[in-house]
């Protein structure tokens, strides 16, 4: 493991680390392991990835980590604080359970992107594949590019935007959560409905907008998907319909 050191000191006189971490040299308990020990306000490369899964998870204070090239499963998952940037595609679950901070990746990524996520920002600049937003509990998730299928699929709360088209079964068992679509929307889900785009609404898309750093989205022009709430008693006796 190579060492990490302290190259500058902030006016406040908290010690900001500035740090590489190599893949090639590391195992991913080992970088996990330095990420948590560093303090609040440290700078992280993590270079050779290759690839590798878990990166970047389980952090619970504010880190800005870059991590070079392409990686796999859960990136930032179950984390409370980091800034995250991938150089790269991500594989399953990016951010899933999320509580507050922000990941951003810069190519696409696969299934279930955001998945059960409370908090914080997740920004795709490419697409990503189904059920993007899967039993989203309050972050904001951002898509620049296309969703798969049964995105939004239980979503409880918080927003989605996609910058590009749907697949089928949007939304499907929405609860509180909001899709904002600029494209085209293959089908509905269960209990999905298109509902007037409101001047909240706009506010709201012109600011993910804003920080997702999108600049072929009009906030005016999205389509605006949410719950028609006829789920939310559901009774799978009443006329021995499902």
């Amino acid at each position: 493991m190579g060492p990490v050191t302290a190259v500058e000191v902030a006016p406040d006189a908290r010690v900001t680390q500035v740090a590489d971490l190599d893949c090639a040299q590391m195992t991913t308990r080992e970088v996990n392991a330095v990420l948590r020990q560093l303090p609040a306000g440290s700078r992280v490369r993590i270079l050779n990835v290759h690839g590798r899964h878990n990166l970047a998870v389980g952090l619970s204070h504010e880190l800005d980590i870059e991590i070079d090239g392409h990686a796999g499963y859960f990136v930032g998952a179950l984390s409370n604080g980091p800034s995250i940037t991938v150089n790269g595609f991500v594989g399953w679950s990016l951010a899933e359970n999320l509580m507050s901070g922000t990941v951003r990746v810069l190519g696409n990524a696969s299934e279930c992107c955001g998945a059960t996520s409370h908090g914080g920002t997740i920004i795709v600049h490419g697409d990503a594949s189904s059920r993007a937003g899967i039993s989203l509990k309050g972050a904001e998730l951002a898509i620049g590019g296309d969703v798969g299928h049964m995105s939004g699929f239980m979503a409880q709360a918080g927003r989605i935007l996609v910058g590009g088209n749907a697949g089928h079964a949007l939304g499907d068992s929405l609860y509180e959560a909001v899709i904002y679509v600029a494209g085209s929307i293959a089908s509905l889900g269960s209990d999905a409905r298109i509902e007037d785009l409101t001047e909240d609404d706009v506010a709201v898309v012109t600011s993910l907008v804003e920080r997702a750093g999108y600049d072929h989205i009009s906030p005016q022009d999205v389509t605006r998907v949410a719950s028609a709430k006829q789920l939310y008693h559901f009774d799978a006796l009443r006329e021995q319909k499902y």
